[in-house]
């Protein structure tokens, strides 16, 4: 993931072929290369005319796969980083290739041994190539199941100590390989939630990067650090520990289950769009971040896709499917990551998108940006007069989280205003702004009729809270796991298994009568309904509810920036102020012992 770069897209299917053999007949031209590197290769073992034709053409078909694949790899990054037909082949034709060099390298080791010198450290070298693939393949899918087959391959890199002897060559830069190993299989980890993997290799990186700094004067060693130091500030976001019996933490995943939305009544009339793309923009100052992905971004992330599914557990080799059966259609968002955009790359994004968005389907925005202000009053009161989120410049930041123009006449250029997604209202949108100027989303003109919601973040949180801003905003955290986010404001640091096994039963509860509450009103915009029908969507929705809820009834959130906003307004009476839903919210506090810091009778105090 580059600073500014998003998630590249390609179609719902798997790489182009799995089946081992060989690559088609080289050039005359790859075919002379070849062979006077064969000839540098070979004069090493003995004499060349010694060499059986047979080994001769092994080693000859290997440098040949090897060669190809190196260049079909190198040439991903030439690709359009967004649009889905233009590279659907060619990436294809990179999976085909590296899946038969990693096949014929197993199957002729010992001649490639004797023959090429071939190195554990080279293997290891295509093995995480293929791991880089398949990940790069999740990004721009969003099939969590891929990641299943990045993590197949790079655990059998560090089980089979493919890079072991590397450390023992004089040669800084097969280290950094090394290094750069690391950090991919943590990304990997993190992704799959496998905390206790990533502090296994959290710790072994370090290890790595002590001896590389020691063996070798370089450059690098700040960066590096600064490395471990993100990662390590990434897994201690989370404000709770959820503990086993024995002290153990206990991992917890927050992507969507089957029993995680709540299920539609029978008869029950929604919309059926279909959440199909999102943008998901960072551009928060000082948030923890890992892999240019913010802790906001990694969690709507999760938010936005389902459990994956083990696609390894029936191969033979890791990472290597033998059937050729595809996998179950997975029904996730695409979607676009993009760390601290320009405005123009933001845009470009969104008009992608926005283009191939098909028929009946949803085109979701995230923003989780640093608040841009209007510095003075203005006499109009348009979709450019109040401000909205940064987009990335070379300008510094005045006082933490809000610019300031200088020139009062003219609007901010590096923001991305309410009125710069006026064009994009002409299909179903659906925004969730998490920022310290949300509110200006909330002045929405809807222009083109079609469905449009828009979720806004409190602008500012009670004191008391603020402090953990670095640590990922607490509006997010309740979209992506409403128990956590509650257990934080209700002041607790850790709960054991058991009992939060018994809330999370307790606030499906909730979701499903918060689900009603919405569909039953006869007072809420339609808007709302026409996403209802989509799983993500509609857990989102009752997700936010529970969050506005929650802080309305908490003794320390009083004044309004505390609370979310959403356009359209919501019927309060009906959804977050619903005295059903409050003795709700009272009963889980009771639960966790922490009914003492919310309201008991909060209609009477508004």
């Amino acid at each position: 993931m580059v600073r500014g770069a998003a998630r590249q897209r390609l179609p719902r299917t798997g790489p182009a072929s799995r089946t081992p053999g060989l690559a088609e007949k080289p050039s005359r031209k790859r075919k002379s290369r070849t062979e006077f590197a064969l000839k540098e290769i070979m004069s090493s073992g003995g004499a060349e005319d010694d060499i059986p034709q047979a080994e001769r053409k092994t080693v000859t078909d290997f440098c040949y796969l090897l060669d190809k694949s190196k260049q079909l790899f190198n040439g991903l990054r030439d690709l359009p980083q967004y649009g889905q037909k233009q590279w659907q082949s060619y990436f294809g034709r990179t999976f085909d290739v590296y899946t038969k060099l990693w096949k014929f390298q197993q199957q002729h080791r010992q001649v490639l041994d004797n023959r090429y010198g071939l190195k554990r450290w080279q293997i290891g070298e295509i093995a995480s190539k293929i791991g880089q693939l398949y990940y790069h393949y999740y990004l721009r899918t969003s099939e969590t199941s891929y990641l299943n087959e990045a993590f197949s391959f790079y655990s059998a890199i560090r089980q089979r100590s493919y890079y072991s002897q590397v450390n023992k060559e004089d040669r800084p830069e097969l280290v950094v390989k090394k290094l750069r190993y690391y950090a991919r299989f943590i990304v990997v980890c993190l992704l799959l939630n496998k905390m206790d993997v990533v502090k296994d290799l959290v710790k072994e990186l370090s290890d790595e990067i002590e001896d590389y700094t020691h063996r070798f004067n370089t450059e690098d060693q700040v960066e590096w650090n600064l490395v471990l130091q993100e990662v390590a500030a990434f897994i201690e976001a989370d404000p709770v520990m959820v503990l086993n019996d024995d002290n153990t933490i206990v991992i917890t995943s927050n992507r969507l289950s089957e029993t995680g939305a709540p299920l539609l009544e029978q008869g029950m009339i929604v919309g059926q769009l279909a959440l199909a793309d999102a943008l998901i923009i960072g551009n928060c100052n000082n948030q923890v971040k890992f892999s240019e992905l913010t802790i906001d971004m990694f969690r709507m992330l999760q938010a936005l896709e389902r459990e994956p599914m083990n696609l390894a557990s029936q191969m033979n080799k890791p990472g290597m499917q033998e059937s050729t059966e595809k996998p179950a259609r997975r029904e996730n968002p695409h979607k676009y990551l993009l760390y601290k955009p320009t405005f123009s790359q933001l845009y470009t994004f969104l008009a992608a998108s926005f283009k191939e968005l098909p028929a009946n389907s949803v085109l979701l925005i995230y923003l989780s940006a640093t608040g841009v202000f209007p510095s003075g009053r203005s006499d109009s009161e348009g979709p450019y007069d109040f401000g909205g989120v940064l987009t990335n410049s070379n300008r510094d930041i005045i006082n933490g989280d809000a610019i300031h123009k200088r020139n009062q006449s003219y609007k901010e250029m590096h923001c991305l205003h309410p009125g710069d997604l006026y064009p994009f209202t002409r299909k179903p949108l659906f925004i969730i702004v998490d920022s310290s100027n949300s509110v200006a989303y909330k002045n929405f003109t809807n222009l083109f009729g079609q469905p449009l919601v828009c979720l806004l973040s409190p602008t500012a949180y009670p004191k008391a809270l603020q402090d953990q801003s670095q640590r990922g905003s607490l509006f997010t955290l309740f979209l992506n796991n409403p128990l956590m986010a509650f257990l934080f404001v209700s002041g607790l640091s850790s709960m054991r298994r058991g009992l939060w096994e018994k809330c999370q039963d307790y606030l499906r509860k909730i979701n499903r009568d918060i689900a009603q509450l919405l569909t039953h009103s006869r007072s809420i915009d339609q808007a709302f309904l026409q996403f209802f029908g989509d799983e993500f969507l509609r857990l989102l929705l009752t997700r936010f509810i529970f969050c506005s809820a929650t802080m309305r009834m908490h003794k320390i959130f009083r004044e309004t920036r505390n609370y979310p906003e959403s356009y359209p307004q919501l019927p309060r009476d009906e959804t977050v102020e619903n005295p059903h839903l409050q003795k709700h919210i009272l009963e889980l506090a009771s639960i966790l012992d922490v009914r003492n810091v919310f309201l008991e009778n909060t209609l009477d105090d508004y």
